[in-house]
């Protein structure tokens, strides 16, 4: 298993409208093999940006690679340059490879 992780510096006043635009937009990820769950969190508020993260599982990193080297990952990300004032500099990417899991 994969996480892939990209956290986001929105600007203070702003997130309503990031959330509406990840509401809104058209991930393609369910198109994919490998893609397991997709989350958007909403974390911490400090004086310059209210923090927000993004974690995708997946089955496994090649799963997550090939994803970044498809068209519907172009397709997804198209519009990204358009909503650069929301953020705080670029989102930052982390990529985990799960080495345990604990379920109920």
């Amino acid at each position: 298993m994969f996480i892939a992780m990209n956290r986001f510096k929105v600007v203070p006043g702003s997130e309503e409208e990031f959330e509406a635009l990840w509401a809104n937009r058209e991930s393609h990820l369910h198109k994919m093999e490998g893609f397991v769950e997709f989350h958007m969190l909403k974390g911490p508020e400090r004086e310059d940006h209210r923090l927000y993260a993004s974690h995708t599982v997946w089955a496994s990193k090649e799963a997550f690679e090939a994803w970044t080297r498809s068209d519907a990952f172009r397709a997804a990300h198209s519009g990204a340059r358009s909503t650069k004032p929301l953020y705080l500099g670029a989102p930052q990417f982390e990529g985990f490879e799960v080495i345990q899991t604990i379920s109920a």
